[in-house]
């Protein structure tokens, strides 16, 4: 294959070519309630052309290993019409490097009715649970071996595992409905998601006391975020940002995302770190052939940093980072997140509580929604923080605000980093990309907190 992949780019006349070309085996299982409406195991194989002509791209993707030359002379023919004027994306060494490294308890080797088996145990825990009505659990695992080939030399083979795993649990009572859930994720080991049984009946014992708490009351407080919540906080509401395409295109978004702002105390670090190959949005090379890095987003408050490909690097004169990804061969690359997470800081929790007269503890999260500075996030765990100690368990309460503000209300960062893998990142129709993000506990002086 490599000898096919790399004659198919012998002839053409464009500034770039590029071809991936990827195998895919994946698993999938799916309950609602006790009936389970999916249990698949599918092959998939396919690639894709890339080529660069007078700053524009060309791009065509292919099912049949017999077509990589029709693939790239689609790709050249398509760049003609888009080009106009010429790009020099940022010059490297051509790369020789094949990239493997899974579990021992690697998704491959564990088979179908196991992987069953066990999602049967969680349900079964869930299903019996006091007062729950239902329960909803989706279960995916891929193995990808991914052959990437440029006209500038390089030649790029990565076997890419992966795994996610959703458990929820929805309870009802008196014509309410609640829930609760867990999203977990690894690099295709299997091991994460075995011996959840307390787990999983703990969130079914959450879902059915959501049913006899009460609802906080409306209003601006000091919140405590804990490392799962504030993890997708800085994802969503400021990793999106610091994404080049996004403020290269934005003009309003370029004049917000400047870099040398301050927008957080001395104690504020965020960091993308593609290196971390034990978490699900580590790799060795993105989907352009960069090698993968650490990209400091916010050091000591400021904004140093952003995520490139190499095309938004050349337009906006800075250094690629390695962030051009796709989630498979129907897709052009596209600028996003690895690893993305805030820094430990010097404050125990015990200590960030100890001076909160009344407050509020979020945990973990439903969902959210963000438009450029502004943000919205449901979290999925809530309780009172009253003269310094955790108090009643409160209704999902929603938090918003204005990212740049809140950032600046961070008065607080814990010393308990932990990275969350469940879920996965969506944008421009490419859903769902592996990424991992993480937090230690944050504390926010001031924030809008909705209820009743």
């Amino acid at each position: 294959m490599r000898d096919r992949l790399s004659e198919a780019l012998r002839n053409h006349s464009a500034e770039q070519v590029e071809v991936r070309y990827e195998v895919r085996d994946s698993t999938r299982i799916t309950y609602r309630g006790r009936q389970l409406e999916e249990a698949s195991l599918t092959s998939d194989s396919g690639g894709c052309a890339r080529a660069l002509v007078k700053g524009g791209w060309g791009f065509a993707s292919f099912n049949d290993a017999g077509a990589i030359e029709d693939g790239v002379s689609r790709a050249v023919e398509h760049a003609r019409y888009s080009g106009g004027t010429a790009l020099a994306l940022p010059p490297r060494e051509p790369c020789d490097a094949s990239v493997a490294s899974l579990p021992a308890r690697s998704v491959e080797k564990v088979a179908l009715e196991e992987k069953k088996r066990l999602l049967d145990e969680y349900r079964d825990i869930v299903m019996s649970s006091p007062r729950i009505q239902s329960c909803h659990i989706q279960y995916s695992d891929s193995l990808r071996t991914v052959r990437y080939v440029s006209s500038d030399g390089s030649y790029i083979e990565q076997r890419v595992p992966d795994l996610s795993l959703r458990v929820a649990a929805i309870a009802r009572g008196d014509g309410d409905v609640q829930q609760a859930g867990v999203s977990l994720g690894s690099v295709g080991d299997f091991a994460a998601i075995e011996g959840l049984h307390d787990q999983v009946r703990d969130l079914a014992r959450r879902a059915a006391a959501l049913l006899d708490a009460p609802n906080a009351k409306g209003g601006e407080y000091t919140v405590v975020l804990d490392p799962v919540l504030a993890g997708v906080f800085t994802h969503e509401a400021f990793g999106h940002l610091s994404e080049a395409d996004l403020v290269y295109d934005n003009p309003q978004l370029r004049e917000l995302m400047t870099l040398g702002r301050r927008f957080g105390g001395p104690q504020l670090n965020i960091v993308d770190d593609a290196t971390i190959s034990t978490l699900r949005g580590g790799y060795a090379y993105d989907d352009e052939g960069t090698p993968g890095q650490r990209t400091y987003l916010i050091r000591e408050g400021v904004l140093v940093g952003r995520l490139h490909s190499r095309e938004t690097a050349a337009r906006m004169g800075e250094a690629p980072s390695g962030n051009a990804r796709a989630i498979d061969y129907r897709h052009s690359p596209i600028v996003r997140m690895s690893n993305t997470y805030i820094e430990n800081g010097d404050v125990p929790l015990a200590d960030m509580l100890a001076d909160i007269r009344e407050g509020v503890y979020v945990k973990d999260w439903y969902g959210g929604q963000t438009s450029l500075e502004m943000f919205t996030f449901s979290a999925g765990e809530s309780y009172m923080i009253r003269n310094g100690k955790l108090a009643e368990m409160l209704r999902p309460v929603v938090l918003t605000g204005n990212v740049f503000t809140t950032l600046e209300r961070i008065d607080a960062i814990g010393v308990d980093l932990e990275m969350n893998q469940g879920g996965g990142c969506g944008k421009s129709g490419q859903s769902p990309l592996p990424v991992s993000n993480g937090s230690p506990h944050v504390r926010m002086s001031r924030c809008v907190v909705g209820g009743r």
